[in-house]
């Protein structure tokens, strides 16, 4: 049972949405107020005193993520990550993409000029991906593994199938509305690359994200940057030219402590039994959802699923539910409802009342 005293708001509303955003605790509430007020008292000392925060969370998130710390680099959100690695990228790569795809995946490729190919959703994703890549032979498929509007995930299995079936295709994912909600081996996954935001999932709040390669990517980005010699100032010792490039500057000891902090909460409960806490409301709700002509056959019949279910809806209904103080996204051509641990199954029948009439 979760103890909702950690998270305020789910004593004022009915929270379905953290494909929006996450929610905030109040022990990282708290240690954001401290983190301030040592700021406030110790100036510039205070960057000395919490200099060992982002050393600490790379190793949290290698921990958590099954990736060597040395993989890991932080970063404000996906975006910056997943343009920066672009602009590491040969200009000559070809890239595979999917169609309604979450825009900051898709338009910074066109954007680029990359020569690429468009899957589009349905329920033969899988064949239809696997068959472009025969035909079009890209050298990088990238990717949301959990589809931001329908929820539609990709299995791990699939993802490793491709990376055995064609070892030298990047596999690049989108892992910001999965990362957090199932466990995860980075080593074992075929991904070569997976970036996410912090704020969703992850439970770290704005302004945080992160970034692991495998060294397989690691060895192709910025080859003429590494032509150039790395500074030589004491304050940049250690640093190597992918650090440099996905992490210039300073990097924010509130933002990245308070991911740190996520990634701990995440840690004490394990993304193993979160895993299942989330897939036993989330079958629940499918199921009731299609009984209703909510939902297609094809997504419950799905081998992997993720914590995401869009429904068609109106307006008048979307009404009544935000009047019932149930919180939701309106995305695409339907309203998105999504499932975290702190989810219940009254949580569910509040809903399925409101959607009845009942409530």
């Amino acid at each position: 049972m979760i103890n909702t005293n950690l998270y305020p708001i789910l004593n004022t509303c009915t929270y379905l949405n953290t494909a929006n955003s996450g929610i905030l605790s109040k022990p990282i509430q708290e240690w954001r107020s401290k983190h301030d007020a040592d700021f406030l008292m110790a100036g510039s000392n205070f960057r000395l005193q919490h200099a060992s925060i982002f050393p600490e969370l790379k190793q949290n998130l290698s921990m958590l993520f099954g990736a060597d710390a040395e993989q890991i680099f932080l970063v404000p959100n996906f975006s910056f990550g997943f343009n920066t690695l672009l602009d590491g990228l040969d200009k000559s790569h070809r890239f595979l993409l999917l169609d309604e795809d979450y825009p900051s995946v898709n338009y910074p490729v066109r954007g680029r000029k990359f020569d690429h190919t468009t899957v589009p959703i349905s329920k033969n994703l899988e064949d239809d991906i696997l068959a472009a890549i025969k035909r079009f032979k890209p050298s990088v498929f990238a990717f949301s593994i959990v589809q931001y509007i329908s929820g539609i995930r990709l299995s791990p299995d699939f993802i490793k199938t491709i990376k055995q079936t064609y070892p030298n295709l990047l596999l690049i994912a989108d892992g910001t509305q999965f990362c957090g909600t199932a466990s995860f081996n980075f080593e074992t996954s075929g991904l070569d690359a997976i970036l996410s935001s912090g704020y969703k999932w992850m439970l770290g709040g704005f302004g945080n994200g992160f970034v692991l390669l495998s060294d397989q990517l690691k060895d192709q980005l910025f080859q003429e940057r590494k032509q150039t010699s790395l500074p030589t100032e004491n304050f940049l010792e250690n640093r190597d030219h992918l650090s440099l490039c996905f992490e210039p500057g300073h990097l924010d000891s509130l933002n990245f402590g308070s991911l740190n902090q996520g990634v701990e909460q995440l840690q004490s409960l394990g993304l193993d039994n979160i895993e299942k806490m989330t897939q036993s409301i989330c079958t629940q709700a499918r199921a009731e959802f299609h009984s209703r002509g909510l939902l297609s056959t094809e997504m419950p019949e799905r081998n992997a699923q993720s914590t995401i279910m869009s429904l068609p809806l109106t307006s008048a209904v979307c009404e009544k539910l935000l009047a019932a103080k149930i919180i939701f996204s309106n995305r695409g051509a339907g309203s998105r409802f999504s499932f975290h641990f702190y989810n219940t199954n009254a949580d569910l029948n509040h809903l399925l009342a409101v959607l009845d009439g009942k409530s």
